[in-house]
């Protein structure tokens, strides 16, 4: 029995049982994990954005942190009702839309040099379970209501009190199970730093994108504009392969709408908007950039979608990151032995 308590005081055999059993109580509540990670991203996100508004409204007249908290969640949630009142209706009717009229294009023509190629591609990817599975998280809109209510309380309840909530969490540290505390919080602050950091970087470029090409699509007379937001959106998320995804549905609607001209022009507009990405919000953020070749990131890509579906495609990178990240591995290190 001492050899066993010995064995298990090492801090490494510590630190690895604790993440083991972290991964099992994650896959045990695994038809939680929408909300649990929704919940992650939402409080991250509004935390970032309440101590940078603070910071910055304080240099002109002081401000309780705790005031722009709920100012921020007013406009939000006014902003969430709004859209689901006003804009929801026809988003979807456009995605349905969308998704129809490109179906009938391909369909239609099988034998055409660019579409028939690209058909035969999108079938062996099975693009269709991507669609159902994409409808299947749409039709379920009053589930995600539900998870979207319980994150916003949640959220908010934390930042209004997370000075509270620290101090009450750091009484475990003195307790029978202060091992497991010390633990807890360095996988949560590596967490943080690391799968937080790179979501960070990828919605603030994902919003970058969106607003820059739904302005260049409406100065080139695209249809569908709010369905085509949403999926550029959702693409934007997904490091590399969500340019080449987002410019397929675009590429066949502009060549429906205006031929190869159209397609040309909008290739161009893509390649202006990722250059100013590169050089204008890429130097901005290089400290949180993740430098992994692509081979990697679509295999990490690839893997993570099989295991988390829609999810895995936006949090893939961000886990990996986080695990290079325990293993201290640095991905911007680019020296050669």
């Amino acid at each position: 029995m001492g050899a066993i308590r010995d064995f298990f005081a090492m801090p490494t055999v510590r630190r690895i049982t604790v993440l083991v059993i972290f991964i099992v109580l994650l896959y045990s509540i695994r038809h939680m994990l929408n909300m649990v990670l929704l919940l992650f991203l939402v409080t991250y996100v509004m935390n970032s954005l309440q101590s940078f508004l603070s910071r910055q409204i304080s240099k002109l007249v002081p401000i309780p942190p705790n005031l722009v908290t709920i100012l921020l969640y007013v406009i939000i949630v006014a902003g969430f009702v709004l859209g689901i009142s006003k804009y929801v209706p026809q988003i979807v009717s456009q995605i349905v839309e969308l998704i129809n009229n490109l179906i009938q294009f391909l369909n239609s023509h099988q034998d055409n040099r660019f579409a028939g190629p690209l058909t035969d591609a999108l079938n062996k990817i099975n693009y269709q379970d991507y669609v159902h599975e994409a409808i299947s998280y749409i039709s379920k809109l009053g589930k995600w209501l539900e998870i979207i209510l319980i994150v916003i309380i949640l959220s908010l309840f934390y930042l209004l009190q997370k000075r509270k909530v620290a101090a009450f969490t750091r009484k475990f540290k003195r307790s029978k199970i202060g091992w497991v505390y010390d633990e807890l919080e360095y996988f949560g602050r590596k967490f943080v730093a690391s799968f937080g950091k790179v979501i960070e970087v990828q919605l603030i470029i994902a919003v970058f994108n969106t607003a820059l090409t739904m302005l260049g699509l409406w100065i080139l007379g695209f249809p569908y504009l709010f369905a085509l937001s949403m999926l550029v959106l959702v693409l934007s998320l997904i490091p590399v392969a969500g340019v080449v995804l987002s410019f397929i549905p675009i590429g066949l609607i502009g060549y429906q709408t205006g031929g190869w001209s159209l397609v040309i022009w909008t290739i161009v507009m893509i390649l202006l908007i990722h250059a100013l990405e590169t050089y204008l919000l890429n130097p901005r953020m290089m400290a949180h950039k993740t430098k992994l070749p692509m081979f990697y990131t679509f295999v990490v890509l690839v893997f993570s979608q099989h295991f988390f579906g829609i999810w895995g495609l936006i949090i893939g990178i961000p886990i990996f990151m986080f695990l290079m990240d325990l293993l201290e591995v640095d991905p911007s290190d680019e020296k050669t032995g």
